[in-house]
């Protein structure tokens, strides 16, 4: 208790820069990852890709964001065996948020689509087997975690292949496409902004002090489904058919009706980012700003502050728009190739699974369920599209991050109980 009264000023400023460093790292990383099917189907630029983040990525981390920061910061470690010295979970977080703040800064360097979901709890396994030992980790819980890395990516992409078909079916194999996407075209934005509110209310309001009921929660996102739609309905009345793009490519036209929608699953994307891996930066955060607060006392429940979301949500924007563009087209072109119909359909699908992961308090990672989604989509067409090589350099990135993360945070721990001294 007294290392904490003695420097509780000096670690609350180490815990924020920390954490907005490691959420700089998010933006830089896992949010180009969540952008790059919408810049690689050329369906927006990668200025308006920031743009977008910029105002949903927070809107998603500051509305939604509580849920998973709760997992982060109390489900993948027991603190009570160290409640006589919460010193010890004050150099384990802050040696987590610096640990995966350096990986993501070497990975985004690099352009490697790394997960900060992985980063981010293999670093807190790091420091609390080398800190208070084994046992004191969650072990079930990060079962769950692990299944829903596995899991997560299979959902993502099997909602992107039936998505697929279905415009397959409805819109490219008919006799008359054009008039057909225009005609289904509002139907698909409306069930993302039915989808993405709807999830958002059920579950991700409670820091807020906003709570619905099932009913109200469905009516609200209904409302707010067709308030989109119908927005969606002028934007695509504008389209016209571009005959001399669809001597070349037959569908350029279609192509043409759904590059608005990709406006609107690029926000749905930016949003579920948000409320999903802004936990992997504050949740540590958090954790060291509560005890401080509590005067060293370890508390299994508190309050979220506000300023800690705002804060999340502003070093991923930034992240995003400083280092983003060196690993925002890695999704985007090198999987498979996408054009606006099959960014959509991976765009919305990864959206979908985040949302819902992000409601069930699971820290899934957004970089699997994207690619998970594009590999559905390219599937659409068969295994042929898909580029197997760049896949398995993806999968060997993954499996790097998680050890990385948990050996820079041992290391860490040890440098930091070193320097402040423990009782």
């Amino acid at each position: 208790m007294e290392i904490i009264s003695e420097w509780g000023s000096v670690f609350m400023i180490m815990a924020i820069v920390f954490g907005f460093y490691m959420t700089w790292g998010i933006g830089a990383n896992d949010v180009a990852n969540a952008m790059g099917t919408s810049v690689g189907s050329g369906a927006i630029t990668v200025k308006q890709a920031i743009v977008i983040a910029a105002i949903f990525e927070f809107a998603g981390a500051f509305i939604a964001g509580g849920t998973v920061t709760k997992t982060i910061r109390k489900g993948i470690i027991d603190p009570s065996s160290i409640s006589g010295t919460p010193e010890i979970l004050v150099y384990g977080m802050l040696a987590a948020l610096l640990a995966a703040g350096i990986w993501l800064m070497v990975a985004s360097t690099r352009g490697w689509p790394v997960s900060t979901t992985h980063t981010i709890v293999g670093a807190i396994v790091g420091f609390a087997v080398v800190g208070i030992g084994v046992d004191a980790v969650n072990w079930d819980k990060i079962g769950k975690i692990v299944a829903s890395w596995l899991v997560s990516p299979l959902i993502g992409g099997s909602i992107a292949y039936v998505l697929m078909m279905s415009i397959r079916k409805l819109i490219i194999n008919t006799e008359n496409p054009f008039q057909n996407a225009k005609k289904w075209g509002p139907m698909y934005i409306f069930l993302v902004g039915w989808i993405v509110s709807l999830v958002t209310m059920f579950k991700g309001l409670k820091h807020l002090n906003l709570e619905f009921t099932v009913i109200e929660s469905f009516m609200a996102a209904t409302v707010f489904g067709i308030i989109c739609a119908l927005i969606g309905r002028v934007m695509i009345n504008k389209v016209t058919v571009d005959e001399n793009a669809d001597k070349d490519f037959h569908f350029a036209s279609v192509e043409k009706v759904f590059l608005p929608m990709m406006v609107f699953t690029a926000c749905a994307m930016a949003f579920a980012h948000g409320s999903n891996d802004v936990a992997n930066g504050i949740g540590p955060l958090a954790a060291v700003v509560d005890i401080i607060s509590n005067d060293g006392a370890v508390t299994q429940k508190s309050g979220l502050p506000l300023w800690i979301l705002f804060l999340g949500g502003t070093g991923i924007v930034i992240g995003l728009a400083t280092m983003g563009y060196k690993v925002m087209q890695t999704i985007g072109t090198k999987i498979t190739e996408l054009t606006p119909t099959r960014g959509y359909c991976a765009t919305l699908a990864a959206a979908i699974t985040v949302v819902v992961a992000s409601k069930t308090g699971l820290p899934v990672s957004t970089t699997q369920i994207a690619v998970g989604s594009v590999m559905g989509v390219g599937l659409a067409r068969g295994i042929g599209a898909l580029d197997l090589r760049v896949i398995g350099n993806i999968v060997v990135s993954w499996v790097i991050t998680l050890p990385a993360g948990a050996i820079l945070a041992a290391a860490f721990f040890f440098l930091f109980k070193g320097i402040f001294g423990s009782s």
